[in-house]
């Protein structure tokens, strides 16, 4: 059977690859980026077999014209590769993917959808870039929509992290599995509720999201205008208190929060929260260790690194913060 060996909750920013230099909290950013590596040597430590990657869409590998809610990459694998994070193809791990779609859907534990050609952003390859390099180690990467309401639910998100958990545990053969969270924590995006959009840039939005699949790079300059013109809104004390829950292994809490009260206490980037959900639940809540949090405004966002390591005793000790 495959066993879990490690999870992992990491906030991303392509910020991060493109305004290094202009990034004047840079102690911070430092310590941020250093708990990244700290974090890979501990994946490498673990000796993966294969990393399921769980991260959240940015209208680059979905559109408006198709959105689901949950997608497993059961084949082809292609990043994106905007703003410096890797791009093209990506090793994957067929067998082990399809057989957690078959045990997840025709067990009949939930309706997945899945993709043998998926086309993934920086929600993954923000994660491979920082918490991969060097690893020789495949893949499977699980999407969760998080920016085109109406979205999962928290509890639905804990629920297919479940289904997950027993599907990695009904693999026949030996596997060690690593599990990656990448989004959040606080930040607020300037970025419309599609269904009801105000002003010339939040037109534009929607235009991008609806018409993108085949040129999204045509629209990439203005969106990075309008990301870089948005202020800061990060929320250290909810950021916290997500990670004091973690790190005293009651992530289950988070299953009770609700879209409309992330969206108020921490803003709408707060909503790949849910990614850190499904990574607690599949590794069965138990405490994490927190290595590292900072709220960088030059990166729009509250940036936290924590670890659930089934292996070693579990460590409440806070990490650096600004």
């Amino acid at each position: 059977m495959a066993t879990i060996v490690l999870g992992v909750g990491a906030s991303h920013s392509t910020l991060m690859n493109t305004h290094w230099e202009e990034t004047t909290h840079k102690a911070e950013a430092c310590r941020f980026r250093d708990a990244l590596y700290a974090t890979r040597d501990r994946i490498a430590a673990a000796a993966p077999d294969v990393v399921l990657i769980i991260g959240s869409n940015h209208f680059r590998g979905f559109w408006l014209d198709l959105i689901p809610a949950f997608t497993l990459g059961v084949g082809e694998v292609n990043s994106s590769g905007e703003s410096g994070t890797p791009k093209g193809p990506q090793q994957v791990d067929v067998d082990f993917a399809r057989h957690l779609a078959n045990e997840v859907i025709e067990g009949g534990r939930f309706d997945l959808a899945y993709s043998a050609r998926l086309q993934i952003d920086h929600g993954q390859s923000h994660a491979i870039q920082y918490l991969l390099e060097g690893l020789d180690v495949p893949i499977v990467p699980l999407v969760v929509n998080v920016f085109a309401p109406p979205l999962p639910t928290f509890q639905r998100c804990a629920e297919l992290a479940i289904a997950l958990r027993s599907a990695i545990a009904g693999y026949p053969e030996e596997k060690r599995v690593v599990v990656i969270a990448s989004g959040g924590l606080s930040h607020r995006l300037p970025w419309p509720d599609w269904r009801d959009p105000h002003g010339e840039d939040e037109d534009f939005m929607v235009q991008a999201w609806l018409d993108g699949r085949e040129n999204w790079s045509d629209y990439d300059v203005r969106r990075r205008q309008i990301i870089r013109a948005a202020e800061a809104a990060i929320t250290p004390e909810f950021d916290d208190h997500v990670l004091d829950l973690l790190v005293a292994g009651k992530g289950s809490e988070l299953a009770e929060y609700s879209t409309s009260y992330v969206e108020d206490a921490a803003g709408n980037g707060a909503q790949e929260l849910r990614t850190w959900l499904m990574m607690a639940a599949i590794m069965d809540y138990i405490p994490a260790e927190r290595l590292a949090y900072e709220a960088i405004p030059e990166w729009l966002t509250g940036m936290g690194v924590a670890v659930l390591d089934p292996t070693t005793p579990h460590s409440s000790s806070r990490g650096t913060q600004s």
